[in-house]
């Protein structure tokens, strides 16, 4: 869009020039009095000079425009990116702790079979998992 509008300043530049240089050698070849041609060489120079002005201020806002607008949008992807990556941080931190107590359970669950199997030895007993059926 920004190439676009840079084209489109680019072929106004180049038409104001030749309009510029279309006026001055028409009014060089018109039959006319030297002050009153200088008059209005001024006179359309000014008005060239007007309309380049006016131009470039309106290309200047649409820039700007454009120029606010990618940075609401970089901003509004940034917020949606982050807002993703916290999520999904938020979920892997979940799935770790579950993960975790699920590993310190079945830990704690071998210790106590193991103090189980200890005392059942220390007692004189068989151990329950080496009994015959």
């Amino acid at each position: 869009m920004a190439e676009d509008q840079g084209h489109a300043a680019d072929k106004l530049v180049y038409f104001l020039i030749g309009a510029g240089i279309g006026a001055v050698t028409a009014l060089l070849f018109a039959p006319k009095a030297g002050s009153e041609l200088r008059s209005e060489i001024a006179d359309a120079t000014r008005r060239g000079v007007d309309l380049a002005r006016d131009t470039g201020r309106e290309v200047g806002e649409r820039a700007g425009e454009a120029y606010h607008t990618g940075v609401e949008r970089a901003g509004e992807l940034a917020a949606r990116g982050k807002d993703a990556v916290s999520d999904l941080t938020e979920r892997g931190k979940e799935a770790v702790s579950r993960q975790k107590a699920q590993v310190s359970a079945a830990i704690e669950a071998g210790k106590q079979g193991y103090r189980e199997a200890k005392a059942q030895d220390l007692a004189g007993g068989p151990s329950p998992a080496f009994e015959e059926s």
